[in-house]
């Protein structure tokens, strides 16, 4: 693809600005376009020109056109962390409770284990099941507190049965995790979920 020369303020910040838009889309969950009818549509807007669609008619192909993505992509997720799910069970270090969530113990702690109504402090590294890094507090160096029953569901289960000390891989079932709806970004509807997580202090 031709590399488009950055010369001036202007084009610079318009190069910026199809950066941040980008961004914006891929975050809610737009996986691709058609580079060339996107930026057709930015041209008629900025020149005032009749667009090629009715507004009151664009917005109802957005809809549709997310729902019908979303819709596949949470049939293949699901699809994909159940098989992933029931091959990890098979392994002698995984454990598997009766909500579905698995976990295996990386380190044991021999501290206190928190309650819900406790807040914790803990070190996280979320990751999806083909390795993808979604989020991660040892990354970011600095360590999350929350209360224990403000999270999502697999890890509330997981937090009650850990001790003060204890790091645990989770594998979390998407039910167990943000369902059908995703979190947007990497995460997306019935998504299955690793998170290393160590409990580094209950507060």
């Amino acid at each position: 693809m031709a590399q488009i020369n950055l010369n001036n303020e202007l084009e610079k910040f318009s190069y910026a600005l199809g950066l941040s838009i980008s961004a914006n889309l891929i975050q809610s969950g737009v996986k691709q376009v058609h580079p060339e009818a996107f930026i057709s549509a930015l041209r008629d807007v900025f020149a005032g020109e009749q667009p090629q669609i009715a507004p009151e008619d664009a917005n109802q192909i957005l809809e549709s056109f997310m729902a019908k993505s979303q819709e596949g992509d949470a049939a293949k997720n699901l699809e994909e962390g159940l098989a992933f799910l029931t091959e990890n069970a098979k392994k002698s270090e995984v454990i598997e409770l009766p909500s579905g969530l698995q976990y295996e113990v990386l380190k044991e702690g021999d501290g206190d284990i928190p309650t819900a109504n406790n807040q914790v402090k803990c070190h996280y590294h979320g990751t999806l099941i083909d390795g993808t890094v979604f989020d991660s507090s040892v990354q970011r160096g600095e360590p999350a507190v929350f209360p224990v029953n403000g999270v999502i569901q697999g890890w509330v289960e997981a937090l009650q049965l850990m001790s003060e000390g204890s790091k645990w891989r989770l594998y979390i079932p998407s039910d167990l995790a943000y369902g059908s709806r995703g979190a947007g970004g990497a995460i997306g509807p019935n998504t299955t979920l690793i998170f290393d997580v160590e409990l580094l202090e209950i507060l």
